[in-house]
C-alpha cells in the first residue's frame, strides 16, 4: 500500500463517493465542453485538497454532505486556478499531460477555468453554504492579489524574505487555510475551533509551498517541477533570496543579470543552482519549511489521539518530504 493509500485509509470511503459527487458537478450539453471536462476528470492529480477536507472534518466531527459540497467547491476552484494558471505561464503541460491551452486555445481555456468556478459558486449558493462561499471568495482574492504581487515584484527582481513569505501565504497557504477551516465548518460551528484549524492549514500551505520551491534546487532542479523553472521564469523564491543576501554585491549582481535575461543557458542556470548550494540557501529554506511543518504539529497536539488526528500528521509530513 502507498504512503497517501495509507494516510487515506480513515477517509476512504468518502473519497471514493467524492469522485462521483465531484464527477456529477461536471455536465454539461455543450459538446466541446463535454469533452474538455472529461479530459480534466481523466487527468486528475492525488486530490490532497479534498483528502485534507476530509481529513479536517473528521477530526472536529461526523462527515456528511456538507464536506462533500466543501470538498467538491475546493476541488473545482482549484482546478480552475490550475487552467488559468498555464494561461498566465503559457504552460504546455500540466502534470505530465498536454494542458487545456495547448490542446484548445488560450481563450477556450479561460473560459473553462470561468466555467469552473462558477459551478463551485453555484453549489455553495444552491445548498445554502454562505459561510464556505465567504471563505472560498476570500481565498480567491487573496491568491489573485498573491500572483499579481508576485508578478509585480519579479519584474524588477526586488523580493525580500518578508515579501516572499507575503506572497506563498496569499498564493498557496490561504487555498490550504480554506480546506482546513471549511472541513471544519462542515461539521462544527465552534469559532474556536475553526480559527485553530485555520492556522493549522495556513503553516501546513507555507511549509508546502517552500518545499516546491526547493525542488528547483536540489539535485540539479531535476525532480518534481519542471528543471528550474522558477528560474527560467524569474521568480524569486526562498532558497535565492538567502544566497543573495550572504553573497557580495558583485557576486550578487552576477546572479540577478542571469535571472533577468530572457534565455538562460544550462551553463548559466547551473551557475545560479550552485550559487544557492554554496551560499546555504536550501538548507536555510529547509529550516525555514520545517519551523512552519512544526508549528502545524505543535496545533495538532491539541486534538485527542485518533485515525484521523494520526493521518493527518502523516499527511503533514507527507508533503514535507515529497520527491515531486
Amino acid at each position: 500500500m502507498s504512503r497517501l493509500s495509507l494516510i487515506r485509509k480513515p477517509v476512504d470511503k468518502e473519497m471514493r463517493a467524492f469522485e462521483g459527487y465531484f464527477n456529477n458537478t461536471l455536465r454539461t450539453n455543450v459538446p466541446l465542453l463535454k469533452i474538455i471536462l472529461n479530459y480534466i476528470i481523466r487527468r486528475k492529480g492525488k486530490q490532497m485538497r479534498p483528502l485534507l477536507i476530509f481529513l479536517s472534518a473528521g477530526l472536529n466531527g461526523n462527515i456528511n454532505e456538507s464536506t462533500y459540497v466543501a470538498a467538491t467547491f475546493i476541488e473545482l476552484l482549484h482546478t480552475a486556478t490550475l487552467v488559468h494558471d498555464d494561461v498566465v505561464d503559457n504552460a504546455h503541460e500540466r502534470r505530465g499531460a498536454l494542458s487545456i491551452n495547448a490542446l484548445w486555445n488560450s481563450k477556450i481555456a479561460v473560459l473553462t477555468g470561468d466555467y469552473l468556478l462558477s459551478q463551485g459558486l453555484l453549489i455553495g449558493i444552491e445548498k445554502n453554504r454562505y459561510d464556505m462561499l465567504e471563505i472560498i471568495s476570500e481565498a480567491v482574492q487573496s491568491m489573485s492579489e498573491g500572483e499579481l504581487l508576485q508578478l509585480q515584484k519579479a519584474r524588477k527582481l526586488n523580493i525580500t524574505e518578508d515579501i516572499y513569505l507575503d506572497i506563498i501565504r496569499m498564493k498557496t497557504a490561504a487555498l490550504i487555510s480554506a480546506c482546513t477551516e471549511c472541513g471544519t465548518v462542515s461539521v462544527t460551528d465552534d469559532p474556536d475551533i475553526i480559527k485553530i484549524m485555520k492556522d493549522l492549514g495556513e503553516n501546513i500551505g507555507m511549509a508546502f509551498q517552500i518545499r516546491d520551491d526547493l525542488f528547483d534546487y536540489q539535485n540539479n532542479g531535476l525532480i518534481g517541477k519542471s528543471a528550474a523553472n522558477d528560474i527560467k521564469e524569474k521568480k524569486i523564491t526562498l532558497p535565492l533570496i538567502h544566497a543573495l543576501n550572504e553573497s557580495s554585491s558583485s557576486e550578487r549582481k552576477r546572479i540577478l543579470n542571469i535571472i533577468r535575461s530572457k534565455k538562460k543557458t544550462s551553463s548559466e542556470i547551473k551557475k545560479v543552482i550552485d550559487f544557492v548550494v554554496k551560499n546555504e540557501g536550501t538548507t536555510y529554506a529547509a529550516n525555514m519549511m520545517e519551523k512552519y511543518r512544526d508549528k502545524a504539529f505543535a496545533i495538532l497536539d491539541i486534538f485527542e489521539d485518533s485515525e484521523m488526528k494520526t493521518s493527518m500528521k502523516e499527511f503533514i509530513t507527507f508533503t514535507t518530504s515529497r520527491a515531486k
